[in-house]
């Protein structure tokens, strides 16, 4: 929470997966057959993806895409004309998707981002998830909250553990942070979640907010 001023949550409350999907469920309630999108929004290495991956295994009809795809040999945050354009709008419309970016083209990165149709729930995992322009397209938002430290250990081990993982690490951190100031995504969040758990709770997911923000 360094460089901004996030407040602390708590105190917290182990869940199961599919409880904190039920929950998530009751507030994101819409039309049937509508996909709904669930944004998991928190720091780098605070335990977003595996909180996403918990989530998603908890579910039926359930996909998940990672930011970091979608912004891969992009731009660290100007990313989000590309995820509106090629993921929301046709899941949306409750297409199917098979998305290769044009930086995984030009470097030949194999693959592509892809989701399934017919779909319930898309959660869309990462740094800027819950993002103001992002809004529109978001039926509830979870917040990741971390420590620091853990967070900033998982990371650089992550990316190699070496001097250029830690460069790296040090350069995301300083777009990272004033980011976050300026889109504020946990004033958004219908559900807070530690992403960095005490000791003997690892294997839970943890909720402390249950607010309706809309």
């Amino acid at each position: 929470m360094s460089g901004t001023d996030e407040p602390r949550f708590g105190p917290w409350l182990p869940m199961r997966p599919a409880e904190v999907m039920a929950r998530v469920s009751d507030l994101a309630a819409l039309t049937d057959g509508a996909v709904r999108v669930l944004a998991v929004d928190g720091r780098s290495g605070g335990g977003k993806t595996t909180v996403a991956e918990r989530l998603a295994a908890a579910i039926d009809a359930c996909a998940v895409v990672h930011t970091d795809d979608i912004s891969w040999h992009h731009s660290f945050f100007d990313w989000t004309d590309l995820l509106i354009e090629h993921v929301l709008r046709p899941v949306g419309r409750g297409e199917a998707v098979d998305y290769r970016p044009d930086a995984w083209q030009e470097r030949d990165r194999e693959g592509s981002i892809s989701v399934p149709a017919p779909l319930q729930w898309l959660i869309v995992e990462g740094v800027g998830a819950a993002r103001r322009e992002l809004v529109p397209y978001v039926d509830a938002v979870l917040w990741v909250q971390s420590d620091d430290a853990i967070a900033r250990e998982r990371g650089i081990a992550r990316d190699g553990g070496d001097e250029e993982a830690t460069r790296f690490w040090d350069e995301w951190m300083a777009a990272e942070e004033p980011f976050l100031e300026d889109h504020r995504p946990w004033d958004r969040a219908d559900l807070v979640v530690n992403g960095t758990p005490p000791a003997g709770t690892e294997g839970q997911t943890i909720v402390v907010s249950t607010a309706a923000k809309r």
